[in-house]
C-alpha cells in the first residue's frame, strides 16, 4: 500500500496515479455511427464501444444483470439499454439507471489521439487487441 504524506492524496493525485496504472491500447475498430455500439476484444476482455452523441465510451460487453452482451442496445443520451431485458446503465460510470440492472457495469477510460481511439485497461491484463 502506498503511503500518502501530508499535502498529497487529493482526488487529482489519486486519479492521476490510477490513470498511470493503465495500459493504453488502441481500439481496433472505428467509432460506430451515432447511437450505435460495436464489440471488440483486448486480450480476454470483451468490450463494447459506444457512440453517445459523438462521444466514445467503452464498457465491458456484459450486462450486470444476466451477463449477456449489450451489443445492439439503444443509447439515449449517455444511457445504454440492455437489448435483452431493457435494464438501463449509465455509460459514464456504469451506474444502474433502470431495473432489472442493480449492480454497476464496468467502464473504461477512453481518449482520442492522432485520429485513433485508445482505451485504458488494467496493466495486469493480457492487452493484445483482436
Amino acid at each position: 500500500m502506498r503511503r500518502v504524506s501530508p499535502g498529497e492524496g487529493s482526488r487529482t493525485d489519486v486519479a492521476e496515479e490510477v490513470r498511470e496504472a493503465l495500459d493504453w491500447v488502441e481500439i481496433p475498430i472505428s467509432l460506430p455511427p451515432l447511437g450505435q455500439t460495436e464489440t471488440f476484444a483486448i486480450g480476454d476482455l470483451e468490450l463494447l464501444l459506444c457512440n453517445a452523441g459523438g462521444t466514445a465510451y467503452v464498457v465491458r460487453d456484459q450486462c450486470p444483470h444476466v451477463k449477456t452482451s449489450m451489443k445492439g442496445g439503444l443509447i439515449r443520451g449517455t444511457i445504454l439499454e440492455c437489448p435483452l431485458h431493457g435494464g438501463l446503465m449509465d455509460l459514464r460510470d456504469g451506474a444502474p439507471k433502470g431495473m432489472p440492472i442493480r449492480r454497476p457495469g464496468t467502464c473504461y477510460e477512453v481518449r482520442s489521439e492522432d485520429g485513433s481511439w485508445w482505451v485504458g485497461v488494467p496493466m495486469n491484463r493480457n492487452t493484445q487487441a483482436s
